[in-house]
């Protein structure tokens, strides 16, 4: 029997939110302890329309800062390799919605694969490997912002071959719209030097997926403006010091990731995976 298409995908994504949305409201809502109801949807409309007022005035601040940067990529880009400038991933967005997240391309025009990249990915571009290791592919998606397709904070946006395969978590995780960072996009910030490079789609749906979708319905669960800003703070230690950042899948406590002795004898990939999100 044949893979449904994308539309079908997404219809059923929808349709899955629409069914759970008591559920959603619930997680929604928990963050704010025992006030009544009332309070607590006061309190999610100011957190909702504080993200998002945060969310314009500083990626439109980010963009006309990084607009020097940008166009010093998008030359790179067009001297090192014909094809266009930007590529569009198909997303599934805020309520189940599909959107196209940009970002500077990375790869060789017209090049077939994965979905996932592997860390010296044969596709990429000599732009593009530097591109993918300093994460400067993502930038153009604070125009996804602009657009409120994403916010700044948010669960990761993932491609629908993903999410049909938790419809039920995502059906929670898509009640808020995905961002360019959060937990889980700080807790495997290295994603593409633990993917098994052997087979690195079954190894991201087998071990990956199932503790980003943890961390992304924690996200949900707690989120507020205070986290927020705290996770810009964190992103921004990671992006300007090179700091990894350890990420506690149960508090949601973001610090500084210790390293492991030298001493110490060497992990098994399974358990360097495990700790990306439990440090």
């Amino acid at each position: 029997m044949g893979e449904p298409d994308e539309g079908e995908r997404e219809k059923g994504v929808r349709r899955v939110f629409t069914e759970e949305t008591a559920g959603f409201e619930g997680l929604y809502s928990s963050s704010y302890g025992t006030t009544n109801d009332a309070t607590r949807g006061v309190l999610a409309r100011v957190d909702e329309w504080s993200s998002r007022i945060l969310d314009l005035g500083l990626a439109a601040l980010l963009l006309l800062l990084v607009t020097p940067l940008m166009a010093l990529v998008a030359i790179a880009i067009k001297i090192d390799s014909p094809g266009p400038l930007f590529f569009r991933c198909r997303r599934v967005g805020f309520r189940g919605r599909a959107f196209d997240m940009l970002k500077f391309r990375k790869m060789r025009d017209g090049v077939g694969g994965p979905a996932l990249t592997a860390r010296a990915d044969p596709r990429f571009t000599r732009v593009g490997g530097f591109l993918a290791k300093t994460k400067l592919d993502e930038v153009p998606q604070l125009w996804n912002v602009l657009r409120g397709e994403m916010s700044l904070v948010g669960p990761r946006p993932e491609d629908p071959s993903f999410v049909a395969i938790e419809p039920e978590a995502y059906s929670k995780i898509l009640g808020v719209r995905p961002g360019i960072t959060g937990l889980s996009q700080l807790a495997f910030a290295r994603e593409t030097e633990i993917l098994d490079p052997a087979d690195g789609v079954a190894h991201y749906v087998r071990t990956l997926l199932p503790q980003k979708v943890r961390l992304d319905c924690l996200y949900v669960s707690r989120r507020s403006l205070r986290m927020n800003l705290g996770i810009l703070f964190w992103t921004a230690v990671a992006v300007l010091l090179r700091q990894d950042v350890a990420v506690n899948r149960v508090t949601a406590r973001l610090g500084f990731r210790r390293r492991p002795s030298k001493q110490a004898a060497a992990p098994e990939l399974g358990e360097v995976i495990g700790a990306e999100a439990q440090q």
